[in-house]
């Protein structure tokens, strides 16, 4: 990925105290205009460019969890990870210093680094099972991270809004306590049924005596959402007669290192795609700072260019 550290954001499109304060209290955030029309549509042609099987660099080996569409697995929703290390003109795009400075200053943190970036496509067939994302939590997946202030960015590469299967946030879940059944992995992505993540979602809430508002995020062209690693969020079927695009951008504040973590059920380790992949720190843990699939996006105070 090309160094963009040392850029220095337009501050006109940062986000404000008040904006801070949202984030807080809400768990996400709808962003001003952070990348040019040119920007955007340099990322749908990169996309088909990838879809189509161009590679600057390959992962050495595809872990276990990877999520990994190709076009055997024909028009279904397509999850490919990585794409920040195999598309030199996407990284291009991510590294822009508005992205992650935004996610440093919501995160209140000093630091950003890459966490993983998954290219999406939900092509448009209203009754596509797997265009359904169920409610989650990322944090869940990413168990064994050490911070609770990871943040993700939603990148549409074009208007989004309910029509196409927009990003629904639970508005200020983040604040919810954990709710066992989702920790214990009986009840997340592999539960079968609209009616059971429902009911979990709900128990979830009635546990932490907190109502449900879903908020569908309608984004323009150019702009982005944030959202808190620990904020409940899903996304429905995509009803219009064109894909919606996107990328999933997961970022880290410098002080996330690997930690063990151990399943409340039967005590097995979590583990996550990156520790196949990363280097290894001296102690031996996967190294969650490795430059090559985690660099630093976004660090306070460094000189300008």
């Amino acid at each position: 990925m090309p160094d963009t550290t040392s850029l220095d954001p337009d501050p006109a499109l940062l986000p404000s105290a008040d904006d801070v304060r949202f984030y807080a209290e809400h768990g996400w955030y709808l962003s001003p205009k952070l990348l040019t029309d040119d920007e955007v549509d340099t990322l749908v042609d990169a996309s088909e460019r990838y879809y189509a099987g161009e590679r600057d660099r390959t992962l050495p080996h595809h872990p276990a969890k990877l999520s990994y569409w190709t076009a055997a697995d024909g028009d279904v929703q397509r999850n490919n990870d990585y794409v920040h290390y195999e598309s030199d003109a996407i990284a291009a795009i991510l590294r822009k210093p508005e992205i992650a400075a935004t996610a440093a200053r919501l995160a209140q943190v000093d630091l950003i680094r890459m966490f993983q970036a998954t290219l999406l496509y939900k092509p448009p067939q209203p009754g596509e099972k797997s265009n359904i994302v169920p409610w989650h939590f990322d944090k869940y997946y990413w168990a064994s991270c050490s911070s609770e202030d990871l943040i993700t960015a939603f990148i549409p590469f074009h208007h989004c809004d309910e029509s196409l299967g927009t990003i629904t946030m639970v508005d200020g879940s983040h604040r919810w306590s954990e709710f066992r059944g989702w920790d214990s992995r009986k009840g997340h992505a592999a539960v079968e049924g609209d009616q059971q993540r429902e009911h979990l979602l709900a128990e979830a809430s009635r546990r932490n005596d907190a109502d449900v508002v879903k908020v569908p995020m309608t984004i323009p062209k150019g702009h982005m959402t944030f959202h808190h690693c620990r904020l409940y969020h899903g996304s429905g079927p995509n009803v219009s007669d064109r894909p919606r695009r996107a990328i999933s951008m997961h970022m880290q504040d410098g002080s996330n290192a690997y930690r063990d973590h151990r399943l409340a059920t039967d005590s097995r380790q979590t583990t996550y795609k990156h520790d196949e992949l990363v280097r290894r720190t001296a102690d031996g843990v996967p190294d969650y700072s490795d430059p090559e699939y985690c660099p630093v996006l976004w660090q306070e105070g460094r000189p300008s260019a």
